[in-house]
C-alpha cells in the first residue's frame, strides 16, 4: 500500500498491492439499478456496432425486459437516430434523465444534450472518456435489466468502461474480409486482458440475398467468421445480411417498427447463457 494512501483507487495512479479490478469500479447514480451491462465493440469502425447494439436492445425490450442503449460513441452518435429519438434528456443539479425510446428502451448519447444533432464535438480523449463514465454515474437509470453499451472503435473508450462498468459480457461485431482475424484477434486479446467474457460475433454485411432468384451473394468474399470463432472458443455467431429496408428504417428513425430482427434469435441465447450465472 502507497504511503499516502487515501483508499480510493479510482483517483490514484500508484500500482500497489490493494489495487484490484473491483476496485476501479464507478459507482451508479444512487436512485439507478442496472442489473447486467453488455459491450458491442469492434476493432475498426463502420462495421454495424451501433445497429447490433440497436438491434439486440430491441431484442431484449421486445422479450420483456426492461432495456437501455448507452452511446459511448461520443463524437459520432448514431443510435438517437435510429430510434427515432429527437428530443433533448432533461435532469438537474445532480442527475440526468435518459430519453425514452418509443417501444421504452432507455437511451443516453451526446446527441441527447447538444443544442443541435449535428453539431461537432472537438474533444480530447479524457475528456470523452469522462463523458462516457457520467452517462453510467450520473444518469438515473430505471431498473435496467439489459444495458447495451455501444463502442466507439479504438481502445480508449473501451478501456474506461471496460475498467469502470461491471460488464457481463462483450459482443464483437466484424464482416467477411481479410482484416476479420486481426480485428478479432485484437478484441479478443483485449477481453482476455481485462477478464471479460466473449458472449459472441456478429457478421455484419454478412451477404446479399438477390430479390430476384433468393440466391445470396457474398459481396464482400466468403465468410471466414466461423473458423474465426472456433478457433478462439467463441459459442455463438450471428450473421446479418445486407438489407436495403433496415437500412431505410435505420435513417428514418423507425427500427423499433422492423420486425424481422436478425438479432433475436442470438440474444436469446445471450439471455440463456448469462442467466445460468
Amino acid at each position: 500500500m502507497a504511503e499516502n494512501c487515501t483508499h480510493d483507487c479510482s483517483s490514484c495512479g500508484e500500482n500497489c498491492s490493494s489495487r484490484t479490478a473491483e476496485s476501479l469500479k464507478k459507482p451508479l447514480h444512487e436512485m439507478s439499478s442496472v442489473k447486467k451491462v453488455i459491450a458491442v465493440v469492434s476493432g475498426k469502425g463502420g462495421v454495424g456496432k451501433s445497429m447490433t447494439s440497436a438491434l439486440l436492445a430491441i431484442a431484449s425490450q421486445n422479450k420483456g425486459y426492461i432495456t437501455a442503449l448507452m452511446d459511448a460513441d461520443i463524437t459520432g452518435p448514431s443510435i438517437p437516430r435510429m430510434l427515432g429519438i429527437r428530443k433533448r434528456a432533461m435532469g438537474s443539479d445532480n442527475a440526468i434523465l435518459p430519453v425514452v425510446s418509443e417501444s421504452g428502451i432507455q437511451v443516453m448519447s451526446m446527441n441527447v444534450l447538444l443544442e443541435k444533432e449535428d453539431d461537432p464535438v472537438v474533444w480530447r480523449g479524457s475528456l470523452i472518456s469522462g463523458t462516457v463514465l457520467q452517462f453510467w454515474t450520473d444518469v438515473i437509470w430505471n431498473e435496467v435489466d439489459y444495458m447495451f453499451v455501444d463502442m466507439p472503435p479504438g481502445t480508449g473508450v473501451p478501456l474506461t468502461v471496460f475498467q469502470s462498468l461491471p460488464v457481463d459480457g462483450i459482443i464483437i461485431v466484424t464482416t467477411p474480409q481479410d482484416l476479420v482475424g486481426m480485428i478479432v484477434q485484437k478484441a479478443v486479446n483485449m477481453a482476455e486482458m481485462m477478464n471479460i467474457p466473449i458472449l459472441g460475433i456478429v457478421e455484419n454485411m454478412s451477404y446479399f440475398t438477390c430479390p430476384d432468384c433468393g440466391r445470396k451473394i457474398s459481396v464482400f468474399g466468403e465468410s471466414c467468421v466461423d473458423a474465426i470463432a472456433l478457433e478462439h472458443g467463441i459459442p455463438v455467431v450471428a450473421k446479418v445480411p445486407i438489407d436495403c429496408k433496415l437500412t431505410q428504417c435505420a435513417d428514418c428513425g423507425k427500427l423499433e417498427e422492423w420486425e424481422d430482427n436478425y438479432l433475436a434469435e442470438f440474444f436469446d441465447k445471450i439471455d440463456k447463457n448469462l442467466n445460468k450465472k
